[in-house]
């Protein structure tokens, strides 16, 4: 099948690693997908690719998020009205942006169908905008999730069914084995060896909770003065100013924090296994997530996980699988961080965690789309 994947953008950001895995895999399985990206700065994707990958030429645009919005759905529209952009027998968005650009070309006769993933569901103060993300749903003709509480959420606020496909984990590329990647990435970041390192992995926004992750480890550095804390990532389409103007507050009240915090911003998608394998944990205590795509990662790599008591992290995680805070309670948070320094745990912790791993594999998640595509060939060709 010639199948055209869509996503909001070339970052590292979880749905777009989920595209380009589902790519990756569908290519080994013998299909022809293509993941399609606007790409504002001309970089491409974060990373190399078995699959093919397109990026669409992307209008610049300011902070304004309805008109970022509106000007990626009118990129994607462009780019498709071309006839010689349309030679696909399956289309498959993976956000708003994408879903809205199907719609709208499904409307004008171009294409007969499309599915959408629905990886999670922002709210904004932006009525147009939550008008837009819900016609992206609304107008699919077949939806997937990667996690039941969405599929529920599609149940009861829409009336609509979602196969669940899942997400996975390559532990080839992710594993506790270093390599000289774990070199490199000492001397880029100049980590003192033996020094508890706490990582952060989503950049400052309020979703991934970091004022609070922040917050919990002032408490723990109180008892372990030499802990650091490692923010990385970020690059997001949203406008997140006014909540990262709030941490850096917060960083400004303390002259010693600053000096053991470090945030690198978007990262290198070849040194992420070495980053997870220096880590002492993993703090994933995110109020809202889709999956939380990073914590299989870090289970692959070796490294325990703090994650909220919330789904969908309570899904596919068991009670001793992670250790389990109150997302919304730093005290919490500072808890089962401390909890990660204890011998005994974090060896626990590592073998469960390379077990939950080893079960979610991306040839399983790119199998439970394939039934759902051939319907969709079918339709195109009916």
């Amino acid at each position: 099948m010639r199948i055209a994947i869509l996503t909001h953008s070339t970052n590292p950001r979880g749905g777009v690693a989920h595209a380009l895995e589902l790519g990756d895999t569908l290519t080994r399985f013998g299909h022809r997908p293509t993941v399609f990206a606007p790409d504002s700065t001309g970089a491409g994707f974060f990373r190399h690719t078995l699959c093919e990958t397109s990026c669409v030429e992307a209008t610049p645009v300011g902070r304004d998020v309805r008109v970022m919005v509106e000007t990626r759905i009118a990129d994607y529209l462009r780019h498709f009205e071309r006839p010689e952009n349309r030679r696909f027998d399956v289309w498959h968005a993976q956000d708003g942006i994408s879903g809205n650009a199907l719609a709208t070309l499904k409307e004008r006769g171009y294409i007969s169908g499309f599915a959408r993933t629905v990886h999670h569901v922002d709210t904004f103060n932006d009525e147009r905008l939550n008008a837009l993300q819900l016609r992206g749903i609304r107008a699919a003709d077949h939806l997937f999730v990667v996690s039941r509480m969405w599929r529920e959420w599609l149940v009861q606020k829409h009336d609509r069914e979602a196969c669940h496909v899942g997400n996975g984990v390559d532990t080839r590329r992710f594993s506790p084995v270093p390599d000289e990647s774990d070199t490199e990435l000492r001397a880029r970041l100049d980590l003192p060896s033996g020094t508890p390192i706490f990582l952060a992995v989503g950049g400052v926004e309020e979703r991934k909770n970091t004022i609070r992750i922040l917050q919990a480890w002032v408490v723990l550095r109180s008892r372990v003065p030499s802990a650091r804390l490692l923010i990385v990532g970020g690059a997001s389409l949203l406008d997140h100013g006014q909540y990262q103007e709030h941490f850096a507050a917060i960083m400004a009240q303390s002259a010693t924090t600053a000096d053991a915090v470090m945030r690198t911003g978007p990262w290198p998608q070849r040194l992420m296994p070495a980053l997870y394998r220096a880590a002492t944990a993993l703090v994933f205590p995110s109020t809202r997530e889709g999956f939380g795509l990073v914590v299989l990662e870090a289970m692959a790599s070796g490294v325990p996980v703090v994650a909220s008591r919330i789904a969908p992290f309570t899904e596919y995680l068991g009670g001793d699988d992670v250790l389990w805070c109150d997302p919304f309670d730093t005290a919490s948070i500072a808890a089962a961080m401390a909890q990660t320094l204890d011998a005994a745990r974090r060896s626990r912790l590592i073998a469960r965690g390379q077990r939950i791993a080893a079960r979610h594999d991306w040839d399983s998640t790119a199998r439970a789309h394939l039934s759902t595509y051939e319907k969709l060939r079918e339709a195109a060709y009916a």
